[in-house]
Formats: structure tokens, sequence, C-alpha cells
């Protein structure tokens, strides 16, 4: 499918820049293979306004943050999700301001019990004599696993359709989109001047498919969620990672697409013989730089929950048969 890039010269970090009339973005310099760019913080309404996502506990971000506010009064923090790249300096900003948080809940109620194991150690580890592996500031490969806020919990919890935040013609309601995690919520903004617009998180990114991993990310509600969205009628989707999408109900009906088939390549890889999951990541994401291996066994332990669920697929392990399905897993077809 194609998707939609931010490019290098199209930002800059730490500066404020409107990217719709009354939402201003500032990217923080924490590029990854997760965060693509960097973490977008988006600020709404002109002199009361609500910041989306304020990002990663990253000194230059939070004075980049504390220059664009200047003269501003924060009413309202939403935060998507309780990555770190999202939600930690909500807190900072909290006590600056005064202003309370909005989310759906905490990360992961009542997901934490499930055991999903793990990859080998040295599955999806970049060569790193590799000239075309990139490495980060401290020359080492970014983490595979999102690192998660364990520490946020919000002033006020939301669901679909509670409004968060009003000012002049804007007007700001939350939609919950659970899938890339559990309390994953997305922002629908309204206004007379930038139409009807979807803040999206990380649920859908116009850069990349979205990551779902178990055990608090959940195939089978993120493929619902996306169908949710997909029915809307917004004008444009702004992810926190990348550039705006326009036409965002033909975008996420690609990706609804797109899994749907990444679902059944897994499905046939299973009725092949490819019995686990670095045996069908390998095969299934050949194209795909070695580094990103890991994070897209995640996703596809997410499609193998899916279809488990579904009476298709069988998990089994050398403890006890059939099993909950986990990393490191076997799988046959049923």
């Amino acid at each position: 499918m194609d998707f939609v890039t931010l490019e290098p010269d199209d930002f800059t970090y730490g500066v404020g820049a409107e990217v719709l009339p009354g939402v201003t973005r500032i990217v923080a310099n924490n590029p990854s293979k997760f965060t693509y760019r960097g973490t977008g913080t988006y600020i709404l309404g002109d002199s009361d306004v609500a910041v989306i996502d304020p990002g990663p506990s990253l000194d230059s971000h939070q004075d980049a943050l504390a220059e664009v506010l200047a003269g501003r009064t924060v009413r309202a923090i939403l935060v998507t999700h309780c990555h770190a790249d999202h939600s930690p300096l909500a807190a900072w900003l909290r006590a600056e301001s005064g202003a309370p948080t909005y989310a759906f809940g905490s990360h992961g109620t009542g997901t934490s019990d499930w055991d999903i194991g793990a990859l080998p150690d040295d599955f999806g580890r970049p060569d790193r004599t590799d000239p075309d592996v990139s490495v980060n500031d401290q020359g080492s490969e970014p983490k595979v696993e999102e690192s998660t806020d364990v520490d946020f919990a919000p002033d006020v919890e939301v669901r679909s359709g509670d409004q968060v935040f009003t000012a002049g013609s804007i007007g700001v309601t939350a939609i919950h989109t659970p899938g890339h995690t559990s309390n994953h919520t997305c922002f629908a903004m309204a206004s007379e001047s930038a139409g009807r617009v979807l803040f999206t998180g990380d649920h859908v990114m116009g850069w990349s498919t979205t990551v779902v991993s178990p055990p608090d990310g959940d195939m089978d509600d993120y493929m619902n969620s996306l169908r949710m969205v997909a029915g809307r009628r917004d004008d444009v989707a702004i992810p926190t990672h990348g550039s705006p999408i326009p036409n965002p109900g033909r975008y996420v009906g690609h990706l609804v697409d797109h899994r749907l088939e990444r679902e059944r390549q897994v499905l046939d890889a299973v009725r092949r013989g490819r019995s686990t999951i670095p045996e069908m990541v390998t095969e299934l994401y050949a194209g795909v730089r070695i580094e990103l291996h890991r994070p897209a066994g995640a996703s596809v332990l997410g499609h193998l929950v899916k279809l488990v669920a579904d009476g298709l697929v069988a998990a089994e392990d050398d403890r006890a048969g059939s099993v909950r399905p986990r990393l490191d897993s076997t799988y046959r077809a049923v």
C-alpha cells in the first residue's frame, strides 16, 4: 500500500509549526524504528489550548514545549496511550499548567498475567558490520520492545464520545480505539477552519503499519477499531509519528485490507509447515530490514492469537500440549 512519508526537510526538531489552521506540531528529537522521525506533540487552539501526547522525557523537547506554549493557557492534556514516547512529559506539563490529563486509563489493566515468552536472543539482530544498518546516538540499535510509562494515570478517564476540550470553534472528543494497546484513544477535532480532524496516535500511522503486540495489544480489537475509523467521515488524520493523512477513510480501508492479507499469509505459512514465529517472519518479511524482524514477530504473534481464537491454528510447546500462544510456541494448522 502507499504510505505517507515525512521528509527531513519538512520539519525542524523542537520548532513549532502549523500543520493545519489552529494545529501546531513540535517534533521531538527521538527518531527510532518505532517513532519514525520522532514523536509529534500537537497543540490545538490559539490562546486556550489542548496538548496531545506531550511526548518523551527529553529535555530538548520539554524546553521546546515550554517555549511554544509561552503566553498560552493549557486547558487539557490529552494522551492517546502511555508508551514512553507519548505520555511521560504529561506529568511535567500538568505541574506547570495545572491542566488535567485525559486518557482512557492506565496501561494494560488485566493483561499482565499472560506470559508471552520470548524470541531467540539472536533473532532479528542486525549485523553490526553492515553499513546499511542504522544505529542510535549511543552506537547500538534501538530497543525492540516499546517501553511503557507505567506511572501514568489520567486525572480524567474518558470513554468514546466524551468531550475533552472546547475553545472558540474547536471541539474535541475522545474515540476509544483499542488494539495497539488496550487503552489507546484517538481524539476527534471539529473546527470551522480545519474541518474534521482525527488525531490517531499510533492507531493509524502514515509511514508504517502499527505493531500490535500481545499481551496488551489485541489484533481482533485492532481490526474492529480500524473498521470503525475507516467508516468515519474525517477530512484528515494526523498520527503522532509522521505527516497528516488526506482521505483517511480510504487510507484506513487499505490498512484493513493489508492486515487481512497478512493474516492470510500467516495462516498459509502455518499450513505449509512453518511452525515457529522466526520461520514465519523470515519468510513473510524477507524484504524488510533485519532489525525490524523482532517487532514483526510481535505482530505475527498478534495474528496467531486471533487465528488460535478462530480455531484455525493451535499453539503447542514442550510443557503441556496446547497452550495460549507465545513467541516461542510451536504452531500447527487445525
